[in-house]
């Protein structure tokens, strides 16, 4: 494999990187409100939150992102190939990160609000001091594994036209005849991509344990 080869796939992971950074950072907060709307029992906004989350789940990210590219047009909202992947990106991770969350608050002891609620605590404080430190030892774990199924479901983006690493050694693949160099070379890209991102797992986690005292 050439130089240049190589290039085009250090490029097409920083294309994965930045795609699925982009997909997290905004998929972890829209995930937690959604989530919220859930817990709260909103009137309307909670069903309307859970057939979203249904819809989302059940799709395909290679459909999802499709439709993100191919339908929005159609209502006057036009996207390039990246905005278009981020978007569909964070949808998806919003989908799943929002159960997660659910499922942390669903086990978040009710008691302890009614005793925050005691002491006057306002909800916002609340929210901020008790519950949020709670959820977030419980989900660590299964947010990250979400965050690995994010990365490795990039790929599905090819088919709007961005150039990831999967997309990268295809084209090289084609180019060269000769496909074993250039896909062996992206899967230790994934692997390294990955392997950072669990170690930042076990870096958080090692802090959450100083701090509170607990092993999530």
């Amino acid at each position: 494999m050439t130089w240049a080869a190589f290039l085009t796939l250090i490029s097409g992971a920083l294309t994965t990187i930045a795609l699925s950074a982009s997909g997290i950072v905004m998929g972890l907060p829209l995930g937690l409100a959604l989530a919220l709307i859930r817990w709260g029992r909103v009137p309307v906004a909670s069903g309307l939150v859970a057939f979203y989350v249904s819809i989302v789940r059940s799709t395909p990210i290679v459909t999802f992102a499709l439709f993100v590219f191919f339908v929005l047009p159609s209502i006057g909202l036009e996207l390039q190939p990246i905005p278009a992947a981020v978007l569909t990106l964070t949808l998806n991770t919003a989908a799943f990160n929002c159960e997660i969350w659910r499922s942390a608050l669903g086990s978040f002891p009710r008691d302890q609000v009614e005793a925050a609620h005691a002491f006057g605590m306002t909800r916002q404080t609340l929210f901020r001091r008790i519950i949020m430190p709670q959820i977030w030892r419980t989900s660590i774990g299964p947010l990250t594994n979400e965050m690995t199924i994010l990365l490795k479901g990039t790929p599905a983006v090819a088919v709007i036209g961005v150039v990831e690493i999967t997309r990268a050694a295809s084209r090289i693949g084609a180019e060269t005849y000769r496909p074993l160099p250039p896909f062996l070379t992206a899967t230790i890209l994934y692997t390294l991509i990955i392997a950072v991102l669990v170690q930042g797992q076990r870096l958080v986690e090692r802090r959450i344990s100083q701090r509170y005292g607990y092993s999530p």
